[in-house]
């Protein structure tokens, strides 16, 4: 018998792929982090230390990231929310927190729109945002196919997948027609919602248009008194979960029905 309460390191299979888990264990709630769309679990390191050994934390790399290994499905976004579930399945966890950024957000939120009897509550870290951007697709092509000769060594820094520079594209495809289509999600959903929600551009995106993206959260708010807003901060997309840690921190707090941290700096 599997014993969960002690911390755990290893590789859970999945159809094509193997994803990289760790586990801390213990008795507390549990937390499960869902990264990035080419991050890593490492980026969650800081948030992990600010919470403390109170809670049970798991994180993983998603397909084709981190220490993962490659797979056929690396871009398909409903192969990352049934990911999800395998790794819930293989570590006996069972009503968690989703702490998702980014790409991690929309997957956190659909499973849990999925699967309500089976999630306490879900913080999205400025992700998740019913915003139709409106791309066009050879624009995204392209932009991957220029990066195509930088792609082994974004990847071993987190910031790309072992993926080709198609799959790339046709991942960020997806998520802007994920984004686009989120309102049944958002209505739908039944456990409590937090947002932390960054400012400025990113390098996805200028100011104004990264603005816009959040503020299309606002009518969500109004009808959805399930989903709020627990913290705007002053870092941007990407470097948040570098300087401000700790609102995410007291989000999943907020959610769990445990202090808050003193000190800690949102507006």
């Amino acid at each position: 018998m599997t014993n969960f309460s002690s911390p755990w390191t290893g590789m859970v299979p999945i159809d094509d792929t193997a994803l990289a888990v760790t586990d801390t264990g213990g008795p507390g709630p549990c937390v499960v982090y869902l990264n990035g769309q080419f991050a890593s679990q490492r980026y969650w390191r800081r948030v992990i230390a600010e919470l403390g050994s109170g809670y049970r934390h798991v994180t993983y790399d998603m397909r084709a990231r981190g220490r993962s290994m490659r797979s056929a499905e690396a871009a398909s976004f409903e192969a990352h929310v049934g990911d999800l579930g395998t790794v819930l399945a293989a570590r006996g966890v069972d009503r968690p927190l989703l702490v998702g950024w980014s790409y991690g957000a929309p997957v956190a939120l659909h499973w849990a729109s999925r699967n309500p009897d089976h999630v306490a509550g879900v913080v999205s870290v400025d992700g998740a945002y019913p915003y139709d951007f409106a791309y066009a697709e050879e624009r995204i092509r392209r932009l991957w196919r220029r990066s195509r000769w930088l792609l082994p060594m974004l990847s071993t820094m987190g910031m790309a997948g072992k993926m080709s520079a198609e799959q790339h594209a046709q991942s960020n495809i997806e998520l802007n027609e994920i984004y686009a289509a989120l309102d049944p999600v958002f209505d739908s959903v039944t456990c409590p919602v937090r947002y932390v929600v960054a400012t400025g551009g990113n390098l996805g995106g200028d100011r104004d248009e990264m603005e816009s993206m959040r503020a299309s959260l606002t009518p969500v708010l109004a009808r959805n008194p399930d989903i709020k807003v627990s913290a705007k901060v002053a870092s941007n997309h990407g470097n948040m979960l570098r300087k401000d840690f700790r609102a995410v921190a007291d989000a999943v707090r907020e959610l769990a029905g445990t202090p808050r941290s003193r000190g800690r700096q949102s507006r």
